[in-house]
């Protein structure tokens, strides 16, 4: 579904957040994947940006949009940058500049939500950390996201996404076993500790509002990548925690379940995610492997375990001579999970991706298409909305400033002239 086939009945003020306002002076990554979740959802959300630059990622490419203007390559949009700043207004004030600070200062007072990823006590210098900003909004939401937290001994370091993934312990269980060809520890291919840190905050956030909302109180949250990632480790942190058990890389392979790997097909591989008895008995069945399901050490998942190497070798026997087509197909029939290895642009080719409606089609303010994959979840009354593409850096400076702090024409032009505010405002 296109933003042109919303329903029309649907209005602005239907949206489930509609009415909150978020100050976001975050870029990159985690803090702008936050945001967009929160304007997806009907925030008004401000992206305060430094002029003449912007956030880092607008120039984190190739490849870029390719522009009607004829003047795009002064004024990039990077896909990365793409990916994480639909539904913001972007305002470029240098908050360095005493009086960029004060705009920004008068800016949250209007808001209930500020969100940032400086390093600890950065904001501090320009009167914009929380308890500056808390002393004119008592009801201000303020969260804070960095590398590994306000406290603790690593507080002042910067934190990136791959930097996080090796000593959070995630590159350690991802990869080839040792001893094998191409092992290595290996950082997931898209930045999850990023992603997944994002998420967390706009969880968090939410909850803070709710708890505003009832009480009138605002509240300080520190998100951190390194606190984050060690939570998402899940069954891995817990098979230490739990057993003792040092997780190590096991390539394709699953330490608690078996057989749930991929394997060679005639033509190339396919994932068999057996997460029962009952699938794998039907999976042994589809391929006519009676000897397996006739053998006790097969007969439950712990055994599984314990013989995985002998039954794993098995299977790829049986598995090699289908093709990937057919043997994923004959696996649905059997209600055995499996499924095919896709390339991004077979994943967007996939007829299930295209009945979900994940691609959503914006526009910048001069016409030119951007493709944008949509809000995951699908909320029955409140669904996601998709208003604005990613704006050029400084696209609504004159218009927030204008309509929210109420300066004039002369004023912004006067502060534009001091470099102050960049303003490239198209009407």
């Amino acid at each position: 579904m296109t933003q042109s086939e919303l329903p029309a009945d649907r209005d602005e003020a239907a949206a489930a957040l509609a009415g909150v306002r978020v100050l976001d002076l975050s870029r990159v990554l985690a803090g702008p994947w936050a945001s967009q979740i929160l304007g997806d959802l009907g925030a008004e959300v401000i992206k305060i940006e430094h002029p003449g630059k912007g956030d880092d990622t607008r120039a984190w490419g190739p490849p870029y949009l390719r522009s009607v203007r004829e003047d795009a390559d002064n004024d990039p949009l990077s896909a990365y940058y793409l990916s994480c700043n639909r539904n913001k207004k972007s305002v470029a004030i240098d908050i360095a500049s005493p009086d960029g600070a004060a705009l920004v200062r008068r800016l949250a007072r209007s808001c209930d939500i500020v969100l940032e990823n400086f390093k600890v006590g950065g904001l501090a210098r320009y009167g914009l950390d929380y308890e500056s900003l808390k002393r004119e909004n008592e009801a201000l939401i303020y969260c804070s996201i960095t590398g590994f937290g306000q406290t603790g001994p690593y507080a002042t370091r910067g934190g990136y996404d791959f930097l996080i993934q090796g000593m959070s312990g995630l590159m350690s269980v991802t990869g080839q076993p040792d001893g094998t060809p191409g092992s290595e520890p290996l950082k997931v291919g898209v930045p999850v500790s990023d992603l997944f840190t994002g998420m967390y905050a706009t969880v968090s956030m939410l909850a803070a509002l709710r708890h505003r909302d009832r009480t009138g109180e605002g509240q300080h949250i520190d998100c951190a990548l390194l606190d984050t990632q060690v939570a998402v480790l899940a069954n891995q942190g817990m098979n230490w925690l739990v057993g003792g058990q040092v997780p190590r890389r096991m390539g394709n392979g699953h330490p608690n379940v078996v057989p749930y790997r991929c394997f060679a097909t005639s033509d190339g591989h396919i994932i068999v995610a057996v997460g029962n008895d009952g699938q794998f008995r039907s999976l042994c069945q589809l391929l006519e492997r009676q000897d397996l399901l006739d053998d006790s050490r097969f007969a439950d998942n712990p055994g599984r375990q314990r013989n995985r190497q002998e039954l794993e070798a098995a299977l790829a026997d049986s598995i090699a001579g289908w093709t990937s087509a057919a043997l994923t197909a004959a696996m649905a029939g059997a209600g055995v999970p499996a499924g095919p290895i896709n390339r991004i642009d077979q994943v967007f080719a996939d007829p299930q991706v295209a009945a979900r409606s994940l691609v959503h089609r914006l526009e910048t303010d001069d016409g030119t298409a951007v493709p944008v994959v949509g809000f995951p979840a699908r909320l029955s009354q409140t669904p996601a909305r998709y208003r604005q593409a990613p704006p050029r850096l400084g696209q609504q400076t004159a218009d927030v400033l204008g309509e929210l702090l109420g300066l004039s024409p002369a004023e912004l032009d006067d502060l534009k002239a001091r470099a102050v505010i960049q303003t490239t405002d198209r009407r």
